[in-house]
């Protein structure tokens, strides 16, 4: 058996022992001319801006909420989130569906983009991390830099940009509507 392993080609133990760099997808978007991008995995879909009701005593943030095939999706300002002036609504104006976890419940909350650019690859190596100061929104909001042909987009933190405060706002809208209250 061993005279097997000692034919084997040398360099094969090398090539077992370099792990490719794992690659993520990420959705990118424009929010006042500055690129972000959000990991694909909570991206459910992307539609035309449209149909938004507007619903009282919520935060500012919170645009309003759209049926989603039946289901009342409320929608965040995420230019509003980020401490700036509100959305400017024009023709690429788009709504990203996104699906997170909460206190095991699966939420939609539609997040409204200026413009939704592509889908790129970017692999761990190429992701710096957050920077501690100089960015234009709150740092705890960004999971990391991803470096795209020598320039920086920020990858969002999705879980931090909808704190655990504003989805108990989100959860009571989805309580409220299915107790018809």
């Amino acid at each position: 058996m061993s005279a097997l392993n000692d034919m084997q080609d040398p360099g094969a133990e090398d090539i077992k022992s370099v792990a490719p760099t794992p690659i993520s997808q990420f959705l990118t978007f424009e929010l006042a001319t500055e690129i972000y991008a959000i990991n694909i995995l909570f991206i459910r879909e992307i539609i035309e801006y449209g149909n938004l009701t507007q619903v009282p005593m919520v935060p500012d943030f919170i645009a309003g909420v759209i049926n989603l095939r039946g289901s009342v999706v409320p929608v965040i300002d995420l230019s509003s989130r980020f401490g700036r002036s509100e959305t400017t609504i024009t023709k690429r104006t788009s709504i990203v569906i996104i699906e997170i976890t909460s206190e095991n419940e699966l939420l939609e909350i539609g997040i409204m983009v200026d413009i939704v650019n592509e889908v790129l690859e970017i692999s761990e190596e190429a992701i710096e991390d957050a920077p501690s100061f100089g960015a234009s929104i709150r740092t705890d909001f960004i999971s990391g830099m991803g470096k795209i042909d020598g320039k920086f987009l920020i990858i969002l933190d999705v879980e931090r940009v909808l704190s655990l405060e504003e989805l108990s706002v989100v959860s009571e809208m989805s309580i409220d509507k299915s107790t018809g209250a």
